[in-house]
């Protein structure tokens, strides 16, 4: 398991667990080891929080120290920095975001030339040199130091691109958006005004301290109440860095990732745009989005918890459609990461193609209920294989037969298994996730309940 990286970049509270230090040792360790006899680029993009600026001026010191070429897009989206370095022949992308959490937190996320997430022998290399493993990369003198180039040119390309994956005018639309003060606060709006939109925006006026408080994708209830008293068509919510996107129906009812899922693979599947007739989930897709799509003849693999192991599989396998239930929604003809703006232009399609307000397309899916409890365990891997708590699983799992699940998870981080039940009822959840607990508890594996 790596220190300091997680499944999306290094993350952590700004100067504690992610130093200034940090920032400028990865920069020194990117610039040279991309240096391949030619002048290395790397592009830069940042969310509104107050330590991005900061990590910004890091990150570059530290890059053109060794040589490279630092391009900034200044504060941009996720999905566009991943945009801009696979189509501009950048050596890689860095992205100073912690995406959904609090202001205080921050991170570095890297990606590839090809927009996708850095590979892991990358990632293992700079851990190593992180931690004096490996010798200090020499510096740039003279001609040979690196330059800073403002980049903004490469924001309003990816606006662009966006822009044109509309495939319909949205005049006589009434639509919401809520930027998480955050990453698309000056970028959202004018992608819908330039469609043709009737647009109401919140979450715009970010102060490098607000970013995601009460607003964003993980915070709905904003949007909804726009949507209810301005009477909108519909509305986007984004996290702090725009590759996530929640929706928000006419009646103000929120539609989640995985409701996103089943209209947009419905939709391609009625088209013959559905690559394998698969979309890629994870394993906490609730259980009624597999009936959905069991019912409309859609296959569907699932994958790992993070949109960059649902990416992984869709490259694999050649599938078009993916995502998390979170709002991480990855169209792979168009994009490489979850992309928040092409998934609310998707949206918008499908209501336009079918002509039919946003809550008539999900109203097939029946969310099943579910309830998940976090128990803290001696041994994770044992506990999983412990005969009695298998025996336990396995009765659940019978009991429910076809009308739900039980879902067995170890954290990535903590001495915590996650032990899910979705059923038709939230009280038939709560029995049997207390089964397997009790059974857990009886053995001497449990050490707490949370």
């Amino acid at each position: 398991m790596a220190k300091y990286f997680g499944t999306d970049g290094f993350r952590g509270e700004a100067n504690v667990d992610l130093t200034v230090e940090h920032a400028f040792k990865i920069g020194r360790f990117l610039g040279h080891y991309f240096e391949r006899n030619k002048q290395c680029k790397v592009v830069i993009g940042k969310d509104t929080r107050l330590s991005s600026y900061m990590y910004e001026c890091a990150l570059t010191a530290g890059l053109t120290s060794s040589g490279a070429d630092v391009y900034l897009m200044h504060v941009t989206t996720t999905p566009s920095v991943s945009y801009i370095a696979r189509v501009d022949d950048f050596d890689c992308g860095i992205m100073i975001s912690a995406s959904h959490n609090a202001f205080h937190d921050n991170g570095i996320k890297l990606l590839n030339s090809r927009g996708e997430k850095m590979e892991e022998e990358v990632i293992t290399e700079i851990e190593r040199y992180l931690d004096d493993a490996v010798p200090e990369p020499p510096y740039a003198t003279g001609e040979n130091i690196g330059r800073a180039i403002d980049y903004a040119a490469g924001r309003n390309r990816y606006i662009g691109y966006v822009i044109s994956l509309a495939t319909h005018s949205y005049s006589g639309k009434r639509i919401g958006l809520d930027c998480a003060n955050g990453s698309t606060w000056a970028i959202a709006k004018s992608v819908f005004d330039a469609l043709g939109a009737e647009t109401y925006v919140i979450g715009n006026t970010p102060d490098g301290t607000n970013i995601n408080r009460d607003c964003g994708s993980t915070h709905m209830e904003a949007l909804r109440t726009l949507v209810r008293e301005k009477h909108l068509d519909a509305g986007f919510a984004f996290d702090g860095d725009a590759d996530r996107c929640l929706a928000v129906n006419e009646k103000g009812e929120i539609v989640n990732g995985d409701a996103i899922l089943y209209l947009c693979g419905r939709h391609m599947k009625a088209r013959g745009s559905l690559a394998n007739n698969t979309v890629v989930t994870t394993v906490m897709s609730n259980f009624g989005l597999y009936k959905a799509f069991d019912a409309c003849g859609i296959a569907y693999e699932k994958t790992a918890v993070g949109d960059k192991y649902v990416y992984e599989n869709m490259r694999k396998n050649g599938h078009m459609l993916g995502g998390e239930q979170s709002g991480h929604i990855i169209f792979s003809k168009y994009a490489t990461t979850g992309d928040g703006l092409i998934t609310a232009i998707k949206v918008m399609q499908v209501m336009l193609d079918r002509k039919l307000p946003l809550s008539e397309l999900t109203e097939d899916l029946e969310v099943y209920p579910q309830v998940l409890k976090n128990v803290r365990v001696t041994d994770k891997d044992g506990t999983l294989a412990d005969p009695d708590v298998t025996a336990a699983v396995e009765k659940v799992t019978e009991e429910l037969g076809s009308n739900g699940r039980i879902l067995l998870r170890k954290s990535g981080t903590e001495p915590v298994l996650r032990v899910m039940v979705e059923a038709p009822s939230h009280e038939l959840c709560e029995s049997k996730v207390d089964e397997v607990i009790d059974v857990m508890r009886r053995k001497g594996l449990l050490i707490a309940v949370k």
